[in-house]
């Protein structure tokens, strides 16, 4: 199983418009609302593609209330830690080929309720083979605490896939984690460099493994996807983009890449990351398909499995 963990859930709406214009009142075609996130994200391209996965994170308020019952409404198995605060809201406005987003900061959370949740993390460790510690931290908790997550993790045998940014990566690859996902602009500014092309992409995300075990998956958008691994480099990527809204593809990636950890793992609960080195390659093509299907998809967190069996054929994989 997969555990995935959010620990700023967000209510997210999606409006469908025919152009954003900055300024301008704009008449919504259409209003999705889901239960949000980077973590739950990932989780619902999991569960839509029939992998085992269990949500966890902080939740809190009448929006944590409804976020619940909206994974409840499409059969997501969860198990938060409630908290004081209120649970957090985002909005996108899309018309189709470009997307704008607001996202609020999320609740305080005090250290109690910190250390309450590690100990229900640690619970779920239990029945995880692979965890996804995805997105961002809600104001009160440390820089130092996806580390602290990667370390109880690393210690119970279980393989991570982290995705998150600034400070708190930082930290974080100091515990090693299995897999890193930034995109462009998060790579750059975690190796203070500029990534603008592949060859560029490369060569920063081997500056962000600094020699390590961990390796990094660098989404690129157009560009496609760039791996540095211990055991190689590579980049993969369909002939052209796909039109639609990009809100959610790197999410989709993290999703693919935790499968094919999972897929590589013994299977037994708690026993993750015990399979071997991935077969990139292989893992590449699913992160690429899964990824461009969640762009042709109308909302984040939303892919369609056939269409994914129709572009794997298109991706292509070059070592560098």
């Amino acid at each position: 199983m997969i555990l995935t963990v959010t620990l700023n859930p967000a209510l997210d709406t999606t409006y469908a418009v025919d152009t954003v214009i900055a300024g301008s009142t704009h008449r919504v075609r259409s209003v999705e609302v889901r239960a949000g996130g980077k973590g739950l994200n990932v989780t619902r391209v999991l569960a839509a593609m029939g992998v085992p996965v269990l949500a966890t994170g902080l939740i809190g308020g009448d929006n944590g209330d409804r976020i619940e019952a909206l994974l409840a409404a499409d059969g997501i198995a969860a198990s938060f830690q409630p908290i004081a605060g209120e649970s957090r809201r985002t909005v996108v406005a899309t018309d189709g080929a470009e997307a704008t987003g607001f996202w609020e900061p999320g609740p305080r959370v005090s250290a109690t309720e910190w250390n309450t949740f590690v100990g229900h993390y640690r619970w779920c460790l239990n029945r995880a083979s692979i965890v996804v510690l995805a997105g961002s931290l809600p104001p009160g908790i440390a820089d130092r605490s996806y580390a602290e997550l990667i370390s109880l993790a690393r210690e119970a045998g279980t393989g991570v896939v982290l995705d998150t940014e600034g400070p708190a990566l930082r930290r974080a690859l100091f515990a090693g984690p299995t897999v890193v996902k930034p995109n462009r602009a998060e790579l750059s500014a975690a190796t203070a460099r500029s990534v603008t092309g592949v060859a560029d992409a490369v060569g920063a995300a081997r500056s962000l493994r600094d020699g390590s075990a961990t390796a990094v998956v660098a989404t690129l958008g157009a560009d496609g996807m760039v791996a540095s691994t211990a055991n190689g480099h590579w980049h993969a990527h369909l002939p052209a983009p796909l039109p639609g809204n990009p809100t959610g593809a790197g999410d989709a990636c993290s999703a693919a890449l935790a499968a094919g950890l999972l897929r590589g793992s013994s299977g037994s609960s708690g026993s993750g990351g015990s399979g071997g080195e991935p077969k990139w390659p292989e893992l590449l093509v699913e992160a690429v398909a899964w990824s461009a299907a969640a762009v042709a998809a109308p909302a984040a967190g939303m892919v369609d499995p056939d269409r994914i069996q129709e572009l794997r054929p298109a991706v292509a994989v070059e070592e560098i």
